[in-house]
């Protein structure tokens, strides 16, 4: 069998400096030579790892929070591979598959494609989906890459296509590499196959770092059990956790006035109060963000203006009150009346609001779009729409129109739509409203679209809720989003610990991916809603179950 020791790509390989570590290896088994090796590492030396980038995405200027990588399309672990080698990083076909840009997310690192991985890239090419277009992609990429080169054998260059943070190779399997496992594991299965390709390169090379990443658990199972060392790819992930996910609110200390009230400004525009202060916490402040204090002297306000350690402050609008209610809706806690300074505020363009079930997310949003809608005309009309991820077995097709489809798939919209018809009929003290305005009338200025139409439309003043966000992908959530025409205004409801799709986690959430890049927009506000108000028998499941 020939050996890998003669092959002209490997042989040819250059030899630089690593400066990160392109991965976080799980296994407990590299701890100490990671430790040695960062405290090897020179300082003031960037660190990141290249298994993390953002999924076809730039990434966004440094200085963010705490558990935000808008930094760079990587995180910080590690330094230097084995004796100062670049590492060499094995591709299975679902990280392809899953990021057609993968290759291009490992900066200075070489990237290995096995002959199976090309294999299986080719049997998923065929197809609409969104797997085949992805395969599909990486092929064309490939393509791109191997015209630029004269000599494959070498590698190729990944910079070539003008990706200037790829500074590596790209490397392709040319010979026989049937490593000999030693275990009995099937012949001729393709997992098996590219696990004989890693411990070959890793009898070859025996001075550099072989890391194979793979979307697939039970492949990198297997791996570590053969002493091979896998990792995931998580370049999708928003955050490394979701408790460090923005919330869009913040408590103020008790002294925060005593900090932060010498020399206060204070002035009164168009009915709202603003403050102007000074302190070290309006460092930490976001633009849009609510601030509270509780006590004797409260305060809800919200973060207009932030400029180093000063900052603006202006006061709410009270939506607990019942004169300030919304279609017959007020707030019943502190959250509730932040969501709702978002959703009448017509200088915010996009809403996100996460929060359990029964926290009140699709009412919210659905009183105040009725009331720009039919009352103050802001807006022609409501367009809702969502994915379509079903719990449990899907039923099958569905009889009918595009509306007539998603009508299932919207009970939540009729829930509300007849609390609020109730609420509205009921209530005698209730404001200005068109009292006369029907169901069939409501229903009338309520569209119900499918995401699968959604590209190439643009929507112009238009009041566009996206339920369950969740459920979508960064790249679907970019589609969305993007429709927007002037005038309209888009909102986000969510719970990001009830995700159907597959393969999407809290932290690879579409959801959790636009919270974190528009914080801080002056046109985006974000608040996570805390308190159920469904019932006691749903707020005591939601915390019991």
């Amino acid at each position: 069998m020939p050996q890998i020791r003669h092959r002209p790509a490997l042989l040819c390989l250059p030899i630089r400096s690593s400066r990160h570590r392109p991965g976080r290896l799980p296994s407990k088994r590299s701890n100490k030579r990671t430790a040695a090796r960062e405290q090897a590492d020179t300082k003031g030396r960037r660190t990141t790892t290249a298994r993390r980038a953002d999924a076809g995405t730039g990434t966004a200027p440094a200085g963010g929070k705490s558990g935000s990588t808008r930094g760079a399309p990587v995180r910080a672990v590690n330094t230097a591979g084995n004796n100062g080698l670049s590492k060499l990083f094995v591709l299975d076909t679902n990280v392809l598959l899953h990021d057609p840009t993968s290759i291009f997310r490992f900066e200075e690192h070489d990237i290995f494609l096995p002959m199976m991985t090309l294999e299986e890239l080719d049997h998923h090419k065929k197809g609409m989906t969104e797997v085949a277009r992805n395969a599909r992609q990486v092929s064309r990429s490939l393509d791109a890459l191997v015209a630029e080169t004269e000599d494959i054998l070498t590698g190729m260059p990944l910079d070539a296509l003008g990706n200037k943070d790829a500074t590596g190779r790209l490397l392709f399997q040319t010979q026989n590499m049937e490593g000999r496992l030693p275990v009995d594991l099937p012949n001729g299965k393709a997992d098996n196959m590219i696990l004989g390709v890693v411990q070959t390169l890793h009898r070859e090379q025996p001075q550099r770092q072989i890391i194979l990443v793979s979307k697939d658990i039970n492949m990198r199972l297997k791996a570590r059990a053969l002493g091979l060392e896998a990792e995931d790819y998580l370049n999708d992930h928003s955050l490394e956790d979701s408790d460090l996910l923005y919330d869009g609110a913040m408590l103020l200390p008790n002294n925060f006035w005593a900090k932060h009230g010498k020399d206060v400004e204070s002035w009164i525009q168009g009915g709202t109060t603003f403050y102007k202060i000074k302190g070290p916490l309006c460092a930490d402040f976001v633009v849009n963000q609510f601030v509270y204090l509780e006590g004797d002297s409260p305060l809800y306000a919200q973060v207009r203006e932030v400029n180093g350690k000063t900052a603006v402050l202006a006061t709410l609008r009270d939506y607990t009150h019942k004169k300030n209610n919304v279609w017959g809706v007020t707030a019943r806690n502190r959250e509730q009346n932040f969501a709702l300074n978002l959703l009448m505020n017509p200088d915010i363009d996009f809403v996100s609001l996460l929060g359990q079930a029964g926290t009140g997310k699709t009412l919210l949003a659905l009183a105040c779009g009725l009331t720009q809608v039919l009352e103050t005309k802001r807006y022609t009309e409501i367009i809702m729409t969502r994915v379509t991820v079903p719990v449990g077995e899907d039923i099958g097709f569905l009889p009918g129109t595009e509306e007539e489809k998603m009508q299932p798939w919207m009970g939540a919209l009729e829930d509300n739509l007849e609390f609020l018809n109730t609420g509205t009929k009921n209530d005698g003290s209730s404001g200005e409203w068109d009292r006369s305005a029907s169901k069939e009338v409501v229903k009338s200025h309520i569209k119900i679209k499918s995401l699968n139409f959604m590209r190439g439309r643009t929507f112009l003043n238009k009041y566009l809720i996206i339920d369950e966000a969740q459920n979508l992908t960064p790249k679907q959530m970019k589609t969305l989003i993007t429709r927007a025409g002037p005038g309209t205004k888009i909102i986000c409801l969510g719970n990001i610990a009830q995700i159907d799709t597959p393969y999407l986690t809290e932290g690879s959430s579409g959801l959790t991916y636009v919270v974190d890049r528009f914080k801080g927009w002056p046109h985006s506000g974000h608040i996570t809603l805390q308190k159920g108000e469904r019932s006691r028998l749903a707020d005591y499941a939601g915390d019991a179950l």
